[in-house]
């Protein structure tokens, strides 16, 4: 049967925070907020940190850049209280969330694929109506308004906005791309383009840069949850036969 990590050896804090490039602090701060097991103490009163904390730091570590420093500090904080079935569930979240990502990548080619030139002055519609079509806050696209995006023409008798076509369409796709993390100021020439260009040849290498940051949070997503495994299967009570 093999010997378990943190049976053996002892780590100052200064030992972590070599290792992974922190700073003692850092370390000690982790272990106060519970991302590192509490470290039993030297007859001196000194930190004694073992290779399961260093296991522990290492997980972080790797959760940190798929999941983020909050989630990934609550899924090490739910391990050491025993809460295995939620830190499971936060990461199943963020699995969840890459997926719901991946679909809006997908939304977002189809509907610029789909783009056809459209006659204005049918289909008009009111910023209320469109905003819960979109599930957003009326303000939200007045602030787009303000920012260029739209343009919505208003109404000459009661000044109300009106959104015809072409302004649902690029409503539609710059709620698509704010979902996919993109900037007010990004998706303004994004819009100037397709507005032009009428397709998704001008932003083909916009779309290729998000597929690759979603397979790259893929990636760490993995490395991050075998970390964990790692100190799941440490951490675990021996098996006897």
């Amino acid at each position: 049967m093999r010997t378990k990590l943190q049976t053996g050896g002892q780590l100052r804090p200064v030992d972590l925070a070599r290792r992974h490039g922190l700073s003692t602090q850092a370390v000690r701060n982790y272990e106060a907020d519970g991302i590192l097991p509490a470290a039993a103490r030297s007859p001196s009163g000194y930190r004694v940190y073992t290779p399961r904390h260093a296991l522990a730091l290492r997980a972080f570590l790797a959760l940190v850049p798929g999941h983020g420093h909050r989630t990934a500090t609550a899924i090490l904080q739910a391990v050491h209280r025993d809460a295995v079935e939620e830190a499971l569930r936060l990461i199943d979240d963020s699995h969840a969330q890459l997926l719901d990502d991946r679909r809006t990548l997908h939304a977002v080619a189809a509907a610029l694929v789909e783009l056809t030139p459209v006659e204005q002055g049918r289909g008009d519609t009111f910023v209320g109506p469109l905003a819960r079509r979109l599930g957003l806050r009326p303000a939200t696209l007045r602030k787009w308004e303000a920012a260029g995006l739209v343009q919505p023409r208003r109404d000459p008798k009661t000044g109300y906005r009106v959104y015809g076509p072409a302004d649902v369409r690029d409503a539609q796709l710059i709620h698509q791309l704010r979902r996919g993390g993109y900037r007010l100021d990004q998706i303004a020439p994004l819009l100037t383009q397709v507005r032009t260009a009428g397709g998704v040849a001008p932003v083909a290498a916009m779309l290729e840069n998000w597929h690759a940051r979603l397979t790259a949070r893929g990636r760490v997503l993995l490395s991050g949850a075998a970390a964990l495994d790692a100190y799941l299967t440490d951490s675990a009570p021996p098996t006897h036969p």
